[in-house]
């Protein structure tokens, strides 16, 4: 009888040494990282993000919009402009989330990043950054300087972005969608394409519609909690931000068909760019969907995820490579 207070108080001892362990392993997120079975391997993998290297596919437009995209003497140039803005890319994002790792736990979902949840040293992601920038420089260097110069001014733009430009209102934007707008550049420039005016307006006013309906998205998803994240979302409004992108849809969609008349001004028959005007206006009005929702933080997952945007963007295709080979 006499043992079992004892005995009661070195249970209460053990109870509250777990509940203290348990407390420990939950604020510190390399712990729940490796617990939970991460290595530093895969995490190295899932930090450069090969899953948004989607967005590199930018580099065929020049060449699509030209006519070119099949000849040889463009696939490889082409080819060499998509491996070195991968390498760029992951290159920044070591980059962006090392100086963001706190802001990046206090996210629902960032706070899986391999650099957040400590499953990538901040030294290694450091490392690792300049190595890949470093590679991206000489991938580039390696097929003309207009190639290399662009995948430069990609670097400088965006690790200025992570370090000081990302609070400052609407340069934050511009930065963000000048990327973009350098992938589009980068197939034309690697392969020697003269890029149209129209092109470019296009490609500027569709990132900037991109960019402004992810912030929106972010605005959306953590409410009030939003600036705890991106300090610059503290400043701007879910009015301004609708303004932005539902502008620039509207100036996307304009341009386009300002281009697409100037495509076609001396075709015979069919006129398949102005055609494609339709379809290129629906891909928007599709996206702006998830966008309204709060949807639109991902835009690869949007546009992956769902096979409608996928149906009419293959649409779209059809009708403005019909134009481009129709015209040649």
């Amino acid at each position: 009888m006499s043992s079992f207070p004892a005995q009661q108080h070195e249970s209460d001892m053990l109870d509250e040494a777990q509940l203290q362990a348990d407390s420990e392993l939950a604020l510190d997120p390399a712990a729940v990282a490796l617990g939970s079975g991460g290595s530093l391997l895969s995490g190295l993998v899932r930090e450069a993000r090969p899953k948004q290297w989607i967005k590199n596919l930018l580099v065929l437009t020049a060449p699509l919009a030209a006519g070119t995209i099949g000849h040889t003497k463009t696939l490889r140039p082409v080819a060499v402009a998509f491996v070195a803005f991968c390498l760029a890319a992951s290159a920044v994002y070591y980059a962006n989330d090392s100086l963001d790792v706190e802001a990046d736990r206090a996210h629902p979902t960032k706070c899986r990043r391999p650099i957040a949840a400590g499953i990538v040293p901040i030294k290694l992601a450091w490392v690792c950054a300049a190595v890949l920038g470093a590679a991206a420089l000489v991938v580039a260097a390696s097929e003309n300087a207009g190639l290399a110069a662009l995948v430069a001014i990609y670097l400088a733009m965006h690790l200025s972005y992570s370090a000081w430009f990302k609070h400052v209102l609407v340069v934050d934007l511009a930065l963000v969608a000048g990327g973009f707008l350098l992938r589009a550049m980068a197939g034309g420039v690697a392969a020697g394409i003269d890029l149209s005016q129209w092109f470019l307006l296009t490609t500027a006013f569709g990132s900037l519609f991109m960019v402004a309906g992810k912030r929106f998205s972010e605005m959306i998803l953590m409410g009030e909690g939003a600036a705890t994240t991106r300090r610059s979302l503290a400043m701007y409004t879910t009015s301004y931000l609708r303004f932005i992108w539902q502008t620039m849809a509207g100036l996307a969609i304009l341009t386009y068909s300002l281009w697409a008349f100037d495509l076609d001004r001396s075709a015979h028959g069919v006129h398949w760019h102005e055609i494609s005007i339709v379809a290129w206006s629906f891909l928007f009005l599709r996206y702006a969907m998830f966008v309204d929702a709060g949807k639109a933080g991902e835009p690869e997952d949007v546009v992956l995820g769902d096979k409608v945007i996928m149906a009419i963007g293959a649409g779209w295709l059809v009708l403005f490579a019909i134009g481009v080979f129709n015209g040649h």
